[in-house]
């Protein structure tokens, strides 16, 4: 059986939280027995005071992937001029369902260690009025990019376009949420920042959303795929169109709570201060983030290039079979050139940063690199004596168009 390391700061999957793992060998409930089906209503409920939504969100039973294709299939019709962004590797991947459903699909895109600038959203908007849907993804994991969500979801509201946002490595972790942010189909991660484990999708789709997608000829019904099959999922008597993830959905109903009981702020400053500390270790060790600004790092993940002639596996490895500290290789386009340090969930906890630090300068001290260990954590440390950064997460996605 395989066994977890004592410190995975991965950027997914996370490490679940103890209480998740408890609540999900809680007994299994009939899904058609009225106790499950309050339960689930519940848990439905307390998602929504997560999101901060006004309309009810909608929990698909897969991971986030299959929530990001069903939000293409449903919203995105044939005749549909889709605008994608791409500002990484997973915002490029998004493409491939647009094209699949859409009539056309234009493409802005930056280098993989930038994000995209809202008044390059608003030029493409002006070049091409007949744009429909905008797609985004609001942090890139492989590349540890920030997109400025909230900007982008204003300008499509003003220009009339619909908006789908891959909000699958920030929902919880930082101050984003679909109605203050503008966004139409908003896709989370019960896995992630919530600290829960992979399996269900949770989307917020506004009455906006909801209108298009039912007048959409295509949009999937009857399918693995379809959000109109669970729309009416909450209310009372209704069959649920497949059996739940029954386990799943008590591991997040646990997750919720932690996150609720302990407050949002504090999840989001636990996260921000987290990666606040991890930048000061890796800054002190000579290394770079990849993110050509800090101001547009997500605080969720650290993702650092890797230094000259060391190889990516081999300093992971030695991180992991060393120290014990396993974290993520780079994905796609970033792959060989960075490491990826999670800070989602349990692992957003700032005394992991410390812990990765000083097993990151000691692993690049043995493959012959340069780098204080002992430095590095007082770097780390001195960082989470000072001031905290909670306000520099809700000002982040204003500040990356801005970054150099």
């Amino acid at each position: 059986m395989p066994v977890a390391p004592p410190f995975m700061l991965t950027t997914g999957p996370v490490t679940a939280y103890p209480a998740v793992l408890n609540a999900m060998a809680r007994p299994v409930l009939y899904d058609g027995h009225p106790a499950f089906q309050q339960f689930y209503r519940d848990v439905v409920g307390k998602v929504r005071q997560a999101m901060r939504s006004a309309a009810l969100p909608v929990i698909l039973q897969g991971d986030a992937l299959l929530g990001l294709e069903a939000a293409a299939a449903s919203l995105i019709g044939r005749r549909d001029v889709v605008l994608n962004l791409v500002s990484g590797v997973y915002g490029k991947g998004y493409g491939n369902w647009a094209r699949r459903h859409g009539g056309e699909v234009i493409e802005l895109e930056v280098p993989y260690d930038e994000a995209i600038d809202a008044e390059a959203v608003r030029r493409a908007l002006l070049d091409r009025p007949d744009i429909t849907i905008i797609a985004v993804c609001h942090h890139d994991t492989p590349s540890g990019t920030l997109n400025p969500l909230a900007e982008i979801g204003l300008l499509a509201r003003e220009h009339g376009a619909f908006v789908i946002a891959d909000a699958v490595s920030s929902f919880g972790g930082m101050d984003v949420h679909p109605d203050a942010a503008h966004v139409d189909v908003f896709v989370a991660s019960a896995a992630k920042c919530l600290g829960a484990t992979p399996g269900l999708t949770l989307i917020g789709i506004n009455d906006r959303a909801w209108a298009r997608i039912k007048a959409n000829p295509d949009a999937p019904r009857v399918s693995f795929l379809s959000l109109l099959d669970w729309e009416l999922a909450s209310e009372p008597g209704r069959p649920f169109p497949v059996t739940p993830s029954l386990a799943e959905f008590h591991g997040l109903d646990a997750a919720l709570d932690l996150y609720l009981a302990e407050g949002p702020e504090k999840v989001w400053q636990r996260h921000a201060r987290t990666a606040a500390a991890t930048r000061a270790g890796l800054a002190a060790l000579g290394l770079r983030l990849w993110p050509k600004s800090e101001a547009i790092a997500a605080p969720s993940a650290s993702v650092f290039r890797v230094p000259d002639g060391i190889e990516d596996k081999a300093l992971r490895d030695t991180l992991l079979d060393r120290y014990g500290v396993l974290v993520s290789l780079g994905r796609g386009f970033t792959a060989g050139k960075v490491l990826r340090i999670g800070h989602m969930g349990p692992g957003a906890e700032p005394l992991l940063a410390v812990t990765a630090i000083a097993a990151l300068g000691a692993a690049l001290r043995r493959l012959g690199a340069k780098g204080d260990a002992g430095v590095a954590v007082d770097a780390a440390l001195a960082s989470l004596d000072g001031p905290s950064p909670a306000a520099v997460v809700h000002d982040v996605s204003r500040e990356a168009v801005h970054a150099d």
